[in-house]
């Protein structure tokens, strides 16, 4: 069986906050080696069914390396009917580590298939995802394991990506090749591959990271583009700063609910004490696994990494209080359903780890980080693993002109909901001042999974895609009903 990592992206992915990736589905299902290409009847996991066809095309695993071998990148295309069909939309999953392929499985899926109506749609898995998965599995961690606290988590993940990278490059796999800006060339080859003068680009959360490479490297190949809960060049670490302010914002619609409110006169207070305890004693807890049940101690970290989670849409937002009011009465086993197995909690999976130490953080942000983290309720624990695993591959850091931000002319409509707590509007507000022609959608009570939140956001999406100049446009939805019983 294979083990995901338990960090910043894995959690989102493991079922807190979005819908499982890999590849799981019954259209996917097949490793990437014995996966076909060509034509198949694809199926998401409502049942849905649309006509769609696997593609795939070669590239080098590194392209500094000319030793290094050569990969098949795959993706899924859901072909247009249109008679003048524009440039092909290509799908930039989040994470990193989400496959795009999965995404079309999930409630995106109407998404993908509306947008048929204007050009061919492109489910795209970025290297070592999905169908362009590469990095061979390691085994279940079997321990020992760490206590769930900062110290213990840091010094276990640091030292087992380490050994992981020692494994993954005796087995051929040339790992300095999983960066942003070779992600970023890949979809210029695929443009190559697709035999078209131009693409569009439709893109969430990481995949938004990805598509400003793209647009820094490759600007002339990219015709428009629709990004939601954008993370700039030098935003894969979060400043913890944002993170209260968005935890206040939290705490102010807990005020407008009597019943939560006297439950919790102050979320961020009721959050700091939770910590401070746990971090003074840290406190048993138990987590399955294929030998047998685990004993660990859980730490603020482990609490934090869930809320980590958690805050990313209203839906898993709205059951926040309700695990800091069983904690704070020392029902520390409340966790235990979040996090799993053990198997869930230890190891590493190698492309997210990879494109997040060399996508890095500027020597200036990270002070700044340092500085803010003393004093906030996340601490730095919103971003684990970084900046924890920060150095522990010396020489994979891209440097400051990857993370310099730039001067944007392409079409862009940029999508946010007011309550994604992974990627704040104040984060999203410094990225969007390097667009300069903008269509501005903002959903109130939405969270990081914007795109499917609103119905109209689709016909929108339409729209765009067919060249349409749109308004700035808000939204609103009802805001979450906090469980705190």
């Amino acid at each position: 069986m294979t083990h995901i990592a338990l960090n910043r992206r894995t959690l989102l992915a493991a079922g807190l906050a979005l819908p499982a990736l890999g590849l799981a589905s019954r259209a996917l299902a097949r490793t990437p080696a014995q996966t076909p290409a060509g034509p198949f009847t694809f199926t998401a996991r409502s049942g849905q069914t649309a006509p769609a066809e696997r593609g795939f095309f070669e590239v080098p695993e590194d392209r500094n390396d000319p030793r290094s071998r050569r990969i098949r990148l795959g993706y899924v295309r859901f072909p247009t009917a249109a008679p003048n069909p524009g440039p092909p939309i290509v799908y930039l999953a989040g994470g990193p580590g989400g496959s795009g392929a999965d995404a079309a499985t999930g409630p995106r899926f109407p998404i993908f298939t509306a947008l048929t109506a204007v050009a061919d749609v492109i489910a795209f898995d970025q290297r070592g995802t999905g169908l362009s998965a590469h990095i061979p599995a390691r085994p279940d961690p079997t321990g020992p394991f760490p206590d769930l606290t900062r110290a213990g988590l840091t010094g276990y993940y640091r030292d087992d990506i380490q050994k992981a990278w020692i494994d993954w490059t005796r087995a051929g796999v040339a790992m300095a090749g999983y960066t942003t800006e070779q992600n970023a060339d890949d979809i210029e080859d695929l443009r190559r591959h697709l035999g078209v003068d131009r693409i569009n680009l439709w893109g969430i959360s990481y995949g938004t990271h990805l598509a400003l490479s793209v647009l820094k490297r490759h600007p002339d190949s990219i015709g428009r583009v629709a990004l939601a809960s954008l993370e700039g060049q030098d935003q894969t670490v979060k400043r913890p700063a944002h993170i209260d302010a968005f935890l206040d914002r939290v705490d102010a619609l807990l005020g407008q609910d009597p019943i939560a409110r006297a439950a919790i006169p102050d979320l961020p207070a009721l959050m700091r004490r939770v910590h401070a305890r746990l971090d003074a004693d840290p406190a048993p807890i138990t987590l399955a696994s294929a030998a047998g049940p685990v004993e660990l101690k859980l730490g603020a970290m482990g609490v934090q990494l869930i809320t980590a989670g958690m805050v990313a849409n209203p839906s898993s937002l709205s059951r926040l209080p309700g695990l800091y009011l069983a904690l704070d009465a020392g029902q520390t086993e409340a966790v235990s359903g979040f996090f799993g197995s053990v198997s869930r909690v230890f190891g590493s999976s190698g492309m997210n780890e990879a494109m997040d130490m060399a996508s890095g953080i500027s020597p200036a942000r990270l002070a700044l980080v340092e500085a803010e983290a003393r004093t906030a309720v996340m601490g730095d624990a919103h971003n684990y693993p970084m900046p924890h695993l920060l150095g522990a591959i010396p020489g994979l850091d891209l440097g400051e002109d990857f993370r310099r931000p730039i001067t944007i002319d392409t079409p862009a409509l940029l999508l946010a909901g007011s309550l994604d707590g992974r990627t704040p509007l104040e984060e999203q507000a410094e990225v969007i001042t390097q667009f300069r022609r903008t269509s501005q959608i903002h959903v109130e009570n939405a969270g990081h999974n914007v795109f499917e939140s609103h119905p109209d956001i689709t016909p929108l999406l339409v729209r765009f895609f067919a060249g349409e100049t749109l308004p700035d446009t808000r939204l609103t939805l009802p805001p979450p009903t906090f469980a705190v019983t």
